[in-house]
């Protein structure tokens, strides 16, 4: 289906009982053909969300609060973890996640609610850990250009996980912010084969254009890092190397990797989508990742569930390590000032 990752809906985990089209023999062949191809527009619904910030104490996350402005991602990334998700929702992983969204249009205002707090503390927020907060939506709705807005006014560490070229239009923001050493970006970069990044990333941004993102924040003085992610054996794996060099050449002082995991509905999805677009050598990819991933195609223990286990695991490991230190490229710490915040109805000191 053009401009769409998942070609259909499966039924998620929590789903009832299934119902199965009958062919009447009404439908010609042409005109079913036709109509399974077309893609469905975008649905966005606005609701009042009830809390914006999420807590999390895994270990082997680098970071412990994250906002998600959108639930739902209209990119259509075949491998994102968040699919899931959406069963939450009583929606499919599948179409549904990437095409009936949800805007948090509150979310602003439950920030600036969350800093009036007394016992609230600053630590960096991450936005952007499921869905991408630069999404196509993003465009009309600018809800994380408000989040960047009152995490500066109130001086609040914040760091963002992107693959949208989206991200230069809140320049001027983050330069601001990156001025008092409050912002960090890391840029999600999947692969540099034009081809492949049209079938796993049928809306996201070109990777030339992403390493044009890490060069321009670079310059404009934000402290920004690459995301290899996610490494799939055999697919964009080999092109590790040439993914962290590229993005140290046009300005990323950090680096990390994961390898890919297939949670709930991801795996048939995934599955799916290599009989599509990559049926020889389907068997070889899943048989990688299942020696990763101890036998299964997803993993959940810390420690393993990032990274992955074994003998493929390890030496991917090792390649991230070496091209790291050949490119002096840092590990990814969001080490970010916490000292100047501004809880909202006190004064910017003026000393």
């Amino acid at each position: 289906m053009a401009g769409r990752g998942s070609p259909h809906n499966i039924d998620h985990r929590f789903s009832g009982p299934l119902v199965e089209a009958v062919d009447d023999g009404w439908a010609s062949e042409e005109w079913e053909s036709a109509f399974n191809t077309l893609a469905p527009q975008t649905e966005v619904r606005e609701i009042d969300a009830r809390s914006i910030i999420s807590y999390n104490s895994s270990p082997d996350v680098p970071f412990g609060r994250s906002i998600n402005p959108y639930q739902g991602c209209e990119h259509g990334c075949i491998y994102c973890y968040a699919r899931p998700s959406h069963a939450y929702l009583e929606l499919s992983p599948g179409l549904d996640f990437e095409s009936k969204l949800f805007a948090k249009r509150n979310a602003a205002d439950l920030l600036r609610r969350e800093f009036t707090k007394p016992a609230y503390q600053p630590q960096t927020i991450v936005i952007g850990a499921n869905t991408d907060p630069y999404q196509p939506i993003e465009q009309r709705y600018r809800l994380t250009r408000q989040l960047l807005e009152v995490m500066l006014a109130h001086r609040h560490p914040v760091g963002l996980i992107t693959k949208s070229a989206m991200i230069l239009r809140d320049l001027d923001l983050l330069t601001e912010l990156a001025s008092e050493g409050l912002c960090q970006v890391m840029v999600s970069v999947t692969t540099l084969n034009e081809t492949l990044r049209r079938q796993l990333e049928p809306r996201a941004s070109t990777g030339a254009g992403r390493l044009k993102v890490i060069e321009k924040l670079a310059s404009a003085g934000v402290q920004v890092g690459v995301l290899a992610a996610p490494m799939i054996p055999r697919l964009n794996e080999p092109e590790l190397e040439q993914i962290i060099k590229s993005a140290a050449e046009a300005g990323a002082s950090c680096a990390d990797y994961i390898l890919l995991r297939l949670p709930h509905e991801l795996a048939p999805l995934f599955v799916d989508w290599l009989d599509t677009h990559y049926p020889g050598q389907k068997e070889a990819i899943l048989n990688q990742l299942r020696a990763s991933r101890g036998g299964g195609l997803n993993s959940v223990a810390f420690g393993s569930r990032m990274r992955g286990e074994g003998h493929f695991a390890d030496l991917l490991a090792q390649r991230f390590r070496l091209i790291s230190k050949r490119l002096g490229l840092g590990k990814r710490h969001i080490q970010l000032r916490q000292d100047g915040f501004i809880r909202p109805g006190e004064q910017l000191s003026l000393f």
